[in-house]
C-alpha cells in the first residue's frame, strides 16, 4: 500500500459516537462530569472504536530508533554511540520504558529506522530492523534524506503500527531513541509551525548555553539551505527530519487508518505527529498526547495539533516513558465509563 492509499482511506470520527457516549456519562451516579477530562478521553475512546464498552486491554510501545548527522554541529551533550548502547538495554529490558511498560502490561518492540550500530548477535523476538541507512544526513548542510527514503520510513512506521493493530493490540505508544534527535525535532516544529527556532529548540539532554547556540544555529542553517516547504510533509521529513520521525509519523497515520488509539510520547514523538498531520489533518482525531516534555518547543507544537496533554510531570527522557504512563490513566476512564452505575441502576435521585 502506498502512502496516498493510506492517507485517502483516513476519515474524521463519526460525532454521533462522541453524542452517545457524553448521554452515558451524563447519567453515571456523580455530579456532572465530575471526572473532569476522564469522561473526554472515554468518549473519545468509544468513537474511535465504535463501541459503547471500550477496550484497553492489550498495549504496546514501539520505540524507534535512529541516529542523526547533525550531531557533527555539537548539538548533543552525549556521544553517538549511546544510541546503539540504549537499543541493546531495551531488549534486555533495563530502560526507562521498560519498567514503565511492566507496570501497565504493556509490550515494548524496538525497530531499528536507521542507527550507526549494527546489532549482530542481539538476540529476541522485540527487534525489528527496517535499517534506511547508518544515519541521517546532516541537514545543517543538505538534505537529511531523500523524498524517496523519507516515504520510506513512514511507510515502515506504518506498517509496523499496523502488525500490531491486526495482531489485537488497542492502545499503541510511540517512543523513540536516537542521539541528536531534538534537532531534527525541534526543525520539524519551527517549520510547520511557523515558529522562532529560539522558541522551539530547547537543551535535550541537557547542552550548555555555547551547545544551545550551536544548535539553534544548526536548526536556522538547515532550514535556509534546505527551504523545507511547510505544506509538504514528506519535504520537511526528507530536508530536516530523521528515520525515527518518519516512522513515528507512519505509526500515527497506521492509527487513524485502523481506527485504533495512539499515544504520543514527547518532543520527538510530536515532530513525527505534525509530518502526520501535513500529510492527513484527520489523524488528530485518533491522537493522545501523553505528556508535556520539559522541552521549551513542545507546549508550541501540542498547541498548534490542539493537542491536550494527559500529564505535566517534568519528564524529558522519551522512549515513550511519557506515553506509557498516560495510558494508565486512560485505562481509568475507560473503567469508570464501563462500571460507574447509571443513577437508575443505583437507585439513585438525580439533581432535580
Amino acid at each position: 500500500m502506498n502512502l496516498q492509499d493510506i492517507v485517502k482511506n483516513i476519515e474524521p470520527l463519526d460525532q454521533k459516537w462522541i453524542t452517545k457516549a457524553e448521554e452515558r456519562t451524563a447519567k453515571l451516579v456523580m455530579p456532572s462530569r465530575a471526572l473532569g477530562r476522564l469522561h473526554d478521553i472515554s468518549e473519545r475512546l468509544c468513537a474511535i472504536q465504535k463501541t459503547m464498552q471500550p477496550s484497553l486491554n492489550r498495549k504496546a510501545i514501539l520505540v524507534m530508533a535512529g541516529d542523526h548527522g547533525v550531531v557533527d554541529e555539537g548539538v548533543s551533550a552525549y556521544p553517538q554511540e549511546v544510541t546503539g548502547a540504549m537499543v541493546k538495554t531495551f531488549l534486555v529490558g533495563g530502560a526507562g520504558i521498560n519498567a514503565i511498560a511492566r507496570h501497565i502490561a504493556a509490550d515494548v518492540f524496538v525497530v531499528d529506522m536507521g542507527i550507526k550500530a549494527e546489532l549482530n548477535g542481539v538476540d529476541g523476538d522485540r527487534l525489528i530492523v527496517h535499517k534506511i541507512a547508518p544515519g541521517t544526513a546532516n541537514f545543517a548542510r543538505g538534505p537529511a534524506m531523500s523524498r524517496q527514503d523519507a516515504e520510506q520510513s513512514i511507510l515502515y512506521g506504518f506498517q509496523e503500527a499496523s502488525r500490531l493493530y491486526q495482531d489485537g493490540v488497542e492502545i499503541l505508544g510511540t517512543g523513540d531513541m536516537g542521539i541528536g534527535n531534538t534537532t531534527p525535532s525541534a526543525a520539524i516544529g519551527t517549520v510547520i509551525c511557523g515558529a522562532d527556532p529560539t522558541d522551539i529548540v530547547g537543551r535535550g539532554t541537557g547542552i550548555d548555553n555555547e551547545g544551545l547556540a550551536r544548535k539553534q544555529d544548526a536548526v536556522s542553517r538547515g532550514i535556509a539551505v534546505n527551504k523545507p516547504d511547510p505544506a509538504d510533509g514528506l519535504d520537511v521529513l526528507a530536508k530536516v527530519g530523521g528515520f525515527e520521525i518518519g516512522a513515528i509519523a507512519g505509526c500515527v497515520l497506521s492509527a487513524g487508518f485502523h481506527r485504533r488509539p495512539v499515544v504520543l510520547d514527547g518532543f520527538i514523538s510530536t515532530a513525527g505527529a505534525l509530518i502526520a498531520w501535513v500529510l492527513c489533518p484527520f489523524v488528530t482525531d485518533y491522537l493522545f498526547a501523553g505528556h508535556r516534555s520539559e522541552e521549551i518547543g513542545h507546549q508550541t507544537m501540542l498547541d498548534y495539533l490542539k493537542l491536550n496533554p494527559i500529564l505535566d510531570l517534568g519528564m524529558r527522557l522519551g522512549e515513550g516513558t511519557g506515553g506509557a504512563l498516560a495510558m494508565n490513566i486512560m485505562q481509568g476512564a475507560v473503567s469508570v465509563f464501563r462500571e460507574v452505575m447509571t443513577f437508575e441502576e443505583a437507585g439513585v435521585a438525580d439533581k432535580e
